[in-house]
């Protein structure tokens, strides 16, 4: 980069797991330009070989590069214009590192290391380009610790974040407060129909609804609702069914809280297509899922099979140590689902150990078991696809996931956002963040966080105080 053109704005210079994280990274600083130094270039030529997803974004990111630096007829050091590649998304420059720069590392930093190289640059340019705020942007906390005693500004790539504060991530449930009915009854409209009784609410409230929340409110006599329709500053709510009653139970189960009656009612729902259940560890997001499952595909049949799969961290390592067949090679990944089906498979005195057999054989000729790593290209038709562990995945490879579904096939995501096993994956860029965002108030997705744990006094106990 010489003096005669100086990027306007700022100067983001990428280490390397931004760039496999996320292949579009080069396009997401708008008016800033980015610098990329010779060893990320090294170390994407040294991760793109095999099928896992780092390998696969490696890739990408070397085409964009190429695709940008191509044909371009202007010198080298003056930068490479990104517009005309991002439908003028970012409009900086793209540099790469032309000259070599020594080490200005203190010395028992060792030049050799890939990280000390990238921060060697760092400094070099911000002594030779003082005018123009130089920034490290990296997904390891240790390299931007690192750049911050060295004195430089370094942060986290925040383009795939979906919320700063997980806290504000939708819930799927909204407590009416105490005056709603008074606010309200003059204007309101209530009629039954199919044993459902719906309320027409206009207002203020209204206007801020979602399609497919829930409402709540405890009194003497609890109302739960959850909205049908909103239509400007109109909306129209339904009861819901109580899953709490014995004469509800599905597959031998009733719903012991609030938020799992509500799941219950998503999951059973076979005009929702797409349900994200989070939860702390025993909230019974598993359990809820397959009875629900095995309710609509062996007694309602409105789908065919269960099929089950889950994130086996790390994420896209092959699975062919293990001995056996796709589902055989799962088994160890699975050890919920047969923890969830020794709950649902109660005994029955009726009808005698061959009888328990024969349902047992049944219920698992209807349970299949996939891994994630042979989903790509396939469809699902009719079909009740759970997605356990799914804060483990990207953004990316939730989508590829869910686009899965064809006609008739219901999607369910599992997960615990406080759990992520996966580098480099936070609570607010996770897969399940970025879907439970951007699929509410669609009218077939539904979206429930469940509060309370229902395992045993001393799971829950654990989960407060440890």
């Amino acid at each position: 980069m010489t003096a005669k053109r100086k990027p306007a704005g700022k100067l983001f210079v990428l280490d390397t797991n931004v760039l496999m994280h996320d292949p579009m990274s080069l396009f997401s600083f708008a008016e800033h330009s980015i610098y990329l130094p010779m060893v990320t270039m090294e170390e994407l030529d040294h991760n793109k070989k095999g099928m896992t997803e780092v390998a696969r974004n490696a890739r990408q990111t070397s085409r964009s590069i190429d695709e940008i630096v191509s044909g371009y007829d202007g010198k080298i050091e003056e930068g490479f214009p990104l517009e005309p590649h991002c439908h003028k998304t970012a409009t900086g420059r793209l540099f790469l590192q032309t000259d070599f720069i020594s080490s200005e590392l203190p010395s028992n930093l060792p030049i050799g290391k890939a990280d000390n190289q990238i921060l060697s640059v760092v400094l070099h340019l911000k002594k030779h380009h003082s005018k123009m705020e130089v920034i490290l942007v990296s997904k390891d906390i240790n390299m931007r610790i690192k750049a911050l005693a060295l004195g430089l500004k370094a942060q986290d790539y925040f383009n795939d974040k979906v919320l700063e504060d997980t806290d504000l991530l939708y819930s799927g449930v909204r407590e009416l407060s105490e005056n709603f009915w008074d606010l309200h009854s003059k204007s309101m409209e209530s009629w039954q129909k199919a044993g459902h009784t719906y309320y027409r609410i206009k207002g203020a409230i209204a206007a801020g609804l979602l399609v497919n929340e829930f409402l709540y409110q405890e009194t003497d006599k609890p109302l739960y609702l959850i909205v049908k329709e909103v239509n400007g500053d109109t909306a129209i709510l339904e009861t819901v069914n109580d899953y709490a009653n014995t004469k509800n139970q599905v597959w031998g189960i009733n719903t012991r809280n609030r938020e799992q009656n509500f799941a219950l009612n998503v999951l059973m729902n076979p005009e929702i297509d797409f349900v994200t259940l989070l939860g702390q560890a025993g909230s019974g997001k598993t359990l809820l899922t397959l009875a629900a499952g095995l309710q609509q595909v062996l007694d309602k049949k409105i789908y065919s099979e269960i099929i089950m799969t889950r994130v086996t961290v790390p994420v896209g390592e092959d699975i062919g140590f293990l001995p056996g067949t796709e589902e055989e090679k799962m088994t160890p990944w699975m050890g919920a689902l047969q923890d969830n089906l020794d709950v649902l498979n109660t005994p029955n005195e009726e009808g005698g150990d061959w009888g328990r057999a024969a349902t047992q054989d049944l219920i698992r000729s209807r349970i299949k078991v996939k891994s994630l790593n042979f989903m790509r290209g396939r469809t699902f038709l009719n079909k009740y696809l759970i997605i356990d562990e799914a804060q483990n995945l990207t953004p990316k490879q939730m989508k590829t996931l869910i686009t899965r579904a064809g006609p008739g096939t219901k999607v369910v995501c599992l997960g615990n956002i406080a759990q992520i096993d996966t580098p480099y994956l936070t609570e607010g860029s996770s897969g399940l963040t970025y879907v439970v965002d951007h699929f509410k108030g669609w009218p077939h997705g539904g979206h429930i966080t469940l509060q309370k744990g229902e395992r045993s006094r001393l799971a829950d106990f654990a989960a407060e105080t440890l």
